[in-house]
């Protein structure tokens, strides 16, 4: 690899390798070598690795009120081929990818083996400049998608609903109240209200405490106006 492509690479990347020989490696498919093992499919492994980890404690920390479901449906969407296929685009990592004549396909190119190479290079960055390095890399790549993953997966999630709005419009933050509790220990039912300043809202049931906050954070949105009743709409 030239020192021309080298630092285009890293101006794409935003990280000046140590270790060259990374780069090479990472942008070396399995059809361009007669051993698999000078390819990058390893780096793959271990790009595939770090990107859900990083992906998957930046999701527990700035989604603190989401329950693992939540934050699986999120986290699957984001580390998907496809996605992974759209930033590599995005980048135009797989213009550098060094294929077999076979493989030569812009169809190919756009897929699998784009998805491929953002891993890859993930694996790279972590092996040279370590985890905060490929942490910095995989924020600022899939930064937007994660915001936007935040604003859909909120319309169905009520308590991030009420939040927002209550600290735009009351300048204030939800309190939740257990107000009630029946059933032996192992099948409990819970039923909690929501408080905005001194404003109390109806009230909700749930299996547990997690969904009877959803259930009266519903209740809330509803009494605020900011959603419609579906029994109402049924009526």
């Amino acid at each position: 690899m030239n020192k021309e492509v080298l630092q285009q690479i890293e101006r794409i990347v935003e990280h000046k390798f140590s270790d060259t020989s990374l780069l090479a490696e990472a942008l070396t498919h399995s059809s361009a070598v007669d051993d698999r093992l000078q390819s990058n499919e390893r780096l793959e492994f271990l790009g595939d690795a770090v990107l859900a980890l990083v992906i998957c404690q930046a999701l527990f920390q700035r989604f603190s009120d989401y329950l693992e479901g939540d934050l699986t449906k999120i986290k699957s969407k984001l580390v998907s081929r496809e996605t992974c296929a759209q930033i590599s685009g995005q980048l135009g990592l797989q213009r550098f990818l060094k294929v077999g004549k076979g493989m030569i396909s812009n169809r190919a190119l756009s897929g699998s083996l784009a998805a491929g190479v953002l891993e890859t290079i993930i694996a790279a960055i972590y092996i040279d400049g370590g985890f905060d390095a490929a942490r910095d890399f995989i924020l600022k790549a899939f930064g937007p998608l994660i915001e936007q993953a935040d604003a859909e997966q909120a319309q169905g999630n009520f308590k991030s609903l009420l939040q927002q709005y209550a600290q735009e419009h009351f300048n204030a933050t939800p309190s939740y109240l257990l107000l009630d509790e029946k059933g032996p220990d192992h099948h409990k039912c819970f039923e909690l209200g929501v408080v905005i300043t001194d404003r109390h809202f109806p009230s909700a049931w749930g299996a547990n405490k997690k969904e009877a906050e959803q259930k009266a954070a519903f209740n809330a949105l509803v009494e605020l106006g900011v959603l419609d009743d579906p029994v109402e709409e049924d009526d």
